[in-house]
């Protein structure tokens, strides 16, 4: 789509989660690479920011069925290997999440 990470990140938020974000709201958190589930050749890339604050109610819409608030304890939700793997760690060792 020729979007800047950060673009597709408002885009995304407010079509699938229907709030408001603006730049300066954002954090850079890092950006992840794991390769593809059984395409080892296809390498995936995730750019993760934290936002720091929105305007609107979260909520699911679209393409997404239920919202559930997680933390390092949980378990039994399916979450995508990078984000399991790389980026719940990293928010643990940060102090961002308990």
């Amino acid at each position: 789509m020729g979007e800047t990470p950060e673009a597709a990140l408002l885009r995304e938020l407010n079509e699938e989660l229907g709030i408001e974000v603006a730049v300066p709201d954002l954090e850079e958190f890092g950006t992840f690479y794991a390769p593809a589930a059984e395409q080892e050749d296809r390498l995936l890339r995730m750019d993760v920011f934290v936002v720091n604050k929105w305007d609107g109610e979260v909520r699911p819409s679209s393409e997404i069925e239920e919202i559930r608030w997680i933390d390092s304890s949980s378990t039994g939700i399916p979450l995508g290997s990078i984000f399991e793997h790389e980026v719940l760690p990293r928010l643990r060792k940060e102090g961002l999440i308990d």
